[in-house]
């Protein structure tokens, strides 16, 4: 790989890092788990660079490879993450501080959240990230009509979780 695409790719990393951040919060439930998904979702992100065409935003992109990755190893595993080896001597990726104490309301969310399904979740994720639904379509291979109605469900779920 160029110096340049390793350079490309580590500024857009940084620059979207805390998408991946807020995906790995929805789909793990500590700081490990939360270290060693961010670590895979890297090196999909990292192996599947190379054919980045740009055609869409780059966080459009990593949202697909990132949710894609976490719904993968969780549909498959027992709640383990399996990591492939990376050579983090190159590819020093300054991280951001992450603060894992939240407010109550943050965290009643956050476990409301993840009584949902894969799917649901990321509609979710994506829906409090401000993303308009034509982008959320694209991102998750639905019809934008079919990502109205879902989140739609969603909300009335999610206020049967929060408020019994």
């Amino acid at each position: 790989m160029s110096a340049n695409l390793e350079q490309s790719f580590v500024q857009q990393l940084q620059a979207n890092q805390n998408i991946i951040h807020k995906i790995c919060r929805l789909y793990t439930s500590g700081e490990d788990e939360h270290k060693d998904l961010f670590q895979e979702i890297t090196i999909q992100l990292w192996k599947a660079f190379p054919k980045f065409r740009g055609e869409s935003k780059f966080s459009t992109w990593a949202y697909r490879v990132a949710l894609n990755t976490a719904i993968t190893l969780y549909r498959k595993s027992t709640r383990t993450v399996h990591t492939t080896e990376f050579d983090t001597a190159r590819h020093f990726i300054k991280e951001e501080d992450y603060n894992y104490e939240e407010e109550e309301q943050i965290k009643l969310m956050y476990k409301a959240v993840h009584q949902l399904n894969d799917i649901e979740k990321a509609l979710v994720f994506m829906y409090l990230e401000d993303k308009d639904y034509e982008e959320i379509s694209e991102t998750l291979g639905i019809s934008e009509v079919n990502a109205r109605v879902k989140m739609n469900r969603i909300k009335g779920k999610l206020k049967k979780i929060l408020n019994p």
